[in-house]
């Protein structure tokens, strides 16, 4: 396949899933649950931060969450008290427990009250044509109070070899245009030419299989090389492409 003619296949498959009833089977729909920015920026990067394993499970754990949080997460998170912690106890989901719950809310407290809000965190120390070190300050910032060493495992850190795929998913979907429906355009200090693909093992096996990835690990290294293929295609919304490979990989077995 020429350059001309994968970028021709790739954007019938992103017009092709960047649908609304993507929404349906997606993570994506918790945080279109709600109509507040902070809502829906709350919603979607707690949501990401446990988009891993089966779709069915994030989507049923992720609105247990929003459940605890009185399905007013940016409220909760402003006015909680210490009590109101405890009803997380049970709370799980693989690996990320009540007790990394419980410090996520009161680090994002401290994000909106003397940080300046998500947004700003991430936009104040993206380059101009990556988020990838805003992540990892991002990180910093957020376990900047007193945690427990096993929560930090639940962010990643892209300087640190990481591909940082729920965080990049959680740009897209807060940076990228809302004229579909499915992403929100929520943030405008952001621009999609800055975003990175989320790079899991469908869209990676895809990307390779497409030529797009010669690294076999999906790593920073790997998010590094897809960025700069796709960057190829689309300069200025090189993410959309996540649509392409996920939809390729996931519902067409590619």
């Amino acid at each position: 396949m020429t350059q001309k003619e994968l970028k021709e296949f790739l954007d019938i498959k992103v017009a092709e899933y960047n649908q609304i009833q993507f929404l349906d089977s997606d993570p994506i729909q918790i945080p279109h649950q709600f109509t507040l920015k902070e809502d829906i920026e709350i919603s979607g990067f707690l949501t990401a931060t446990i988009a891993w394993g089966n779709r069915k499970s994030i989507i049923k754990n992720a609105n247990k969450m929003m459940d605890l949080l009185d399905h007013s997460p940016y409220d909760f998170i402003m006015n909680h008290t210490s009590d109101d912690l405890e009803r997380f106890d049970g709370f799980v989901h693989r690996t990320f427990n009540n007790i990394d719950l419980a410090y996520f809310i009161q680090s994002l407290r401290n994000i909106y009250c003397n940080l300046g809000g998500m947004e700003a965190v991430f936009a104040t120390n993206a380059d101009d044509d990556s988020v990838q070190k805003a992540i990892s300050s991002f990180k910093k910032g957020f376990f900047e109070l007193p945690h427990q060493q096993r929560t930090t495992k639940h962010i990643s850190d892209p300087m640190k070899g990481s591909a940082a795929k729920r965080i990049n998913m959680f740009l897209r979907w807060m940076v990228r245009d809302a004229s579909t429906g499915v992403d929100f355009g929520l943030w405008s200090t952001l621009n999609p030419k800055q975003l990175s693909c989320p790079l899991d093992v469908h869209s990676g096996n895809v990307a390779r299989k497409l030529g797009l990835l010669k690294r076999k690990q999906n790593d920073a290294k790997a998010l590094s090389e897809l960025d700069t293929a796709l960057r190829k295609l689309d300069p200025n919304d090189p993410v959309k492409y996540d649509f392409a490979l996920f939809g390729l990989g996931v519902f067409e077995k590619f």
